[in-house]
């Protein structure tokens, strides 16, 4: 059985707190495209229940996650012009080890950061 699995969180830095009920899709990259393997929407804590790909489902290869960020920003109720700067926010890395991965999205309505979390 492999041992690797994939979680994430959101913390919404322009508030100071998680971001609970965002949206996140996760895709891996095939030969034909993006196939969608997950979804999930974070908690109160701004994580997702369980890991977004579980050991019983991980593989290496290259995934995107996306994070609906747009719904969660209009859902705050601050009054933003539309377009939102940041609506999808596209997040594309490799796993190449039987490992656990920990991809954190860091967001405001103007930027986001990303890394290799623990």
């Amino acid at each position: 059985m492999a041992k690797g699995f994939l979680t994430t969180h959101v913390l919404d830095t322009a508030r100071g707190l998680p971001a609970a009920g965002l949206r996140i899709e996760l895709f891996r990259l095939d030969t034909g495209g993006l196939i969608r393997i997950a979804q999930a929407v974070t908690n109160a804590d701004g994580r997702t229940d369980a890991p977004i790909l579980p050991n019983d489902r991980f593989e290496p290869g290259n995934y995107e996650l996306v994070f609906h960020a747009g719904d969660y920003l209009r859902g705050l109720g601050q009054t933003m012009a539309e377009p939102l700067f940041l609506d999808l926010v596209p997040i594309r890395f490799g796993m190449a080890e039987d490992s656990h991965y920990h991809v954190p999205l860091l967001l405001s309505p103007f930027g986001y950061s990303t890394y290799r979390g623990s």
